[in-house]
C-alpha cells in the first residue's frame, strides 16, 4: 500500500518536462496493470507508453485487499496481467465514514493518474466504482486492445502480444466512447478489420478462422457484429453463408 509519509498529490494533470512526448488520443486511456507498471517514467507524476504521455487512465480489476485511513482508502487491485496495483482514493472527511467498497473479491473500475512514491507505483484514483455487469470486464479489455491498436498501429491479442498491421488511409483515433470514426463499435471494427485482411482471397475468410483470429471476443458478439456489418453493406457472404469478404 501507499506509504503514509508520501505527501498528497493533486489529481490535476502535470506536464512532462524531462523529455518530449505526445499526448494520448484519448482523455481517459484504457490500460492493463502490467502496462502501467512497465510505463516509462519521466517524473514522479508523469509517465509515457511509447512516448505517449499518459493523462488519466482506466483499469478494471478485482480488489485483493484494502486499508481505510481518516482521509483516504488504499486498495490493492489485480487484473491478472501483473502484480496487483496500489490504488489510493481520497475521501470527503466531512462525510466520514464514507460509503466505500470494502469487500475483497469485488470487481471495480478505477479512473485516475499514475504516480510513483518511494519507488512504488500507485494509481491516484479520481473515481472508483463497483462493476455490476460482468460484460464490462471483457469490454474494458476490448477498449485496451482498440486504443493501443489505434495509437501504435498494431493489433494486440488477449495477452497484449503485438503484430504491426497497415492502417487505412486517413485513419484517426478511437472515439472516447469506444466507437470508431465510421460509427462502428470497437468489436465491429475489429471484426471488419480482420475480414478486410483476408479479402484478397476469393472466398474471403470463414467464420471458423475469424473466430480463431478473434479468440478474445465472445462468439455471440462476433455473430451480432457480422449481422450488423452485412446489413450496413460493409461485408458480404461469398461461397456460402459462413465465408465473408469486405465490400
Amino acid at each position: 500500500m501507499w506509504n503514509q509519509d508520501c505527501s498528497q498529490s493533486s489529481i490535476g494533470t502535470s506536464s512532462c518536462k524531462a523529455a518530449p512526448s505526445k499526448k494520448a488520443h484519448l482523455e481517459i486511456f484504457p490500460c492493463t496493470v502490467s502496462q502501467l507498471l512497465a510505463a516509462d517514467k519521466l517524473t514522479n507524476d508523469c509517465f509515457t507508453i511509447c512516448d505517449c504521455e499518459l493523462n488519466q487512465v482506466s483499469i478494471v480489476g478485482i480488489i485483493r485487499g484494502f486499508a481505510p485511513f481518516v482521509t483516504n482508502v488504499q486498495y490493492s487491485v489485480d487484473d491478472m496481467t501483473g502484480s496487483p496495483l496500489n490504488v489510493k482514493l481520497w475521501v470527503n472527511t466531512e462525510d466520514y465514514p464514507p460509503m466505500i467498497i470494502t469487500s475483497p473479491g469485488t470487481y471495480v473500475k478505477v479512473i485516475g493518474s499514475l504516480r510513483s512514491c518511494s519507488g512504488q507505483r500507485s494509481l491516484l484514483a479520481m473515481t472508483l466504482r463497483r462493476v455490476k455487469d460482468p460484460n464490462e470486464i471483457s469490454s474494458h479489455m476490448l477498449e485496451v486492445v482498440q486504443a493501443h491498436m489505434q495509437l501504435f498501429r498494431k493489433v494486440f491479442d488477449v495477452n497484449m502480444n503485438a503484430t504491426v498491421v497497415p492502417q487505412p488511409e486517413g485513419s484517426s483515433g478511437m472515439h472516447p466512447r469506444g466507437f470508431l470514426p465510421n460509427g462502428l463499435s470497437t468489436v465491429q471494427g475489429q471484426v471488419l478489420h480482420v475480414i478486410k485482411m483476408f479479402s484478397v482471397h476469393d472466398e474471403g475468410i470463414s467464420f471458423h478462422d475469424l473466430g480463431t483470429k478473434l479468440d478474445y471476443i465472445n462468439v455471440r458478439d462476433i455473430r451480432s457484429s457480422l449481422a450488423f456489418l452485412i446489413n450496413e453493406g460493409h461485408i458480404f457472404s461469398t461461397i456460402d453463408e459462413h465465408h465473408f469478404k469486405a465490400a
